[in-house]
């Protein structure tokens, strides 16, 4: 090595380290979500990317930036546990996969992060879809503006069942692509399960998504039939679990539930046909319930417009979407885990605090459902010691609504002040 770079490098090492900044956000109520509830004037000292300390009440740090939001509701950075960055609703989705190429959908991706992020979501995790996995690169190298992304890459599904790419296409299409396997995120049998869930891992994906059921917005008949022998779902959740993956599942109808569930999965997202039993299994199993109520609604308001939907799809929203709220009310009065997520991309990104409107709606307190979106969400995450609340060595993430969020709900659409990662994305 030349001496002159030796020399530099000595010199380098002998300098102090910059001091991180301080801040100190002057808060009139923050939320503690440990307890979930609200506590009075607070303030938030945060040094770097981290909290460093909280006061009670609206005190000068010597050394500090300060930023005022003592007339808002501070909040842990809210996580939503089921988005699709990748994609959004719209008339045209169907065709756009036959006329648009995979930059077009990243590009995309990159306006729907970024909505996101100012909608107060700081984390979320992707169920599928190969965009968010670079999405996901690329917000984490501070190269776009987007959540924390969790992603599972391409959504694990059997041959020509729910997230099969190659569904509804004609033969000349099929046999021109080949049919798609393990490495293509479809399976048939225990084998390929395993395949499969391997190629996850070589992808980088940082969770497993399968879909145990049939969907409601895929081009195919049954929405809620099984389409995993449990033989094929036990395959999954054991090599996932090896590989220290956890296992979300799309599962609308109840066998493919209760296998999934019996399985060991971690969360069963949507659950629309949610039966006593399930609810007693996942009880005693510590499954999670994701329930996604929005796209619940969102669905079965655009199925009842012609054309939005094709023909195949628009008898399942209508009966699929309005049946969802009632099993998240029943699940929450059964006491089943519950944690927030919405599907966002069923709905247009940046209006997933709606889903807090829906949740109060079937008889959960506000302040639960502001937990669900923050420490129980953390929890299912797997990274409860770094995110979900404003606690002393977590991740500065924090945002913050005019008024009180437990008074009214529908604050929460009205996000004013983000921050993630100690980094300042909106302010009043």
């Amino acid at each position: 090595m030349p001496k002159l770079v030796l020399i530099a490098a000595a010199i380098a090492l002998s300098l102090p380290a910059a001091a991180a900044e301080v801040t100190a956000v002057q808060c009139g109520h923050v939320f503690d979500a440990t307890n979930a509830k609200l506590l009075g004037a607070h303030t938030v000292v945060i040094e770097g990317n981290r909290i460093r300390e909280l006061h009670a009440g609206n005190v000068v740090i010597e050394g500090a930036t300060a930023i005022d939001l003592s007339q808002q509701t501070c909040l842990p950075g809210l996580i939503d546990m089921h988005v699709h960055l990748g994609s959004q609703t719209s008339a045209q989705a169907y065709s756009e996969g036959f006329r648009l190429n995979p930059e077009d959908f990243a590009f995309r991706s990159v306006g729907y992060a970024e909505r996101t992020l100012l909608a107060g979501f700081t984390s979320v995790r992707d169920l599928g879809g190969n965009v968010a996995l670079s999405l996901r690169n690329a917000i984490d190298q501070g190269l776009v503006r987007g959540p924390r992304i969790t992603a599972a890459g391409k959504s694990i599904a059997t041959t020509g069942g729910h997230a099969d790419p190659l569904n509804g296409v004609n033969r000349d299409i099929l046999h021109a692509f080949g049919y798609p396997g393990p490495e293509d995120g479809v399976i048939s049998g225990p084998i390929e399960a395993r395949r499969a869930v391997r190629q996850r891992y070589k992808d980088g994906s940082d969770v497993i998504k399968i879909t145990a059921t049939g969907g409601v917005l895929s081009f195919a008949k049954s929405g809620d039939n099984p389409q995993f022998m449990a033989d094929e779902v036990v395959s999954i959740v054991q090599t996932a679990h090896d590989y220290g993956y956890k296992v979300a599942v799309h599962a609308h109808g109840a066998e493919g539930m209760k296998r999934a569930v019996i399985a060991g999965v971690d969360s069963i997202e949507h659950g629309t046909y949610m039966n006593d039993e399930i609810r007693r299994l996942m009880k005693e199993n510590g499954t999670w319930y994701v329930p996604t109520i929005l796209a619940g609604v969102f669905v079965g308001e655009m199925a009842a417009k012609p054309g939005y939907y094709p023909e195949i799809v628009r008898p399942k929203a209508l009966a699929v979407g309005p049946q969802i709220q009632k099993t998240f009310a029943a699940a929450y009065k059964a006491g089943v885990k519950i944690a927030f997520g919405t599907d966002a991309g069923v709905y247009p990104h940046g209006d997933n605090a709606r889903e807090f409107e829906l949740m109060t709606e079937a008889g959960m307190p506000a302040n639960e459902a502001l937990q669900s979106a923050t420490r129980n969400a953390a929890q299912l995450l797997g990274r409860w010691d770094e995110l979900g609340s404003l606690d002393a060595g977590k991740l500065a993430d924090l945002v913050a609504v005019p008024g009180n969020p437990l008074e009214d709900i529908a604050l929460m659409k009205q996000v004013d002040f983000v921050m993630k990662d100690g980094v300042v994305y909106r302010q009043p």
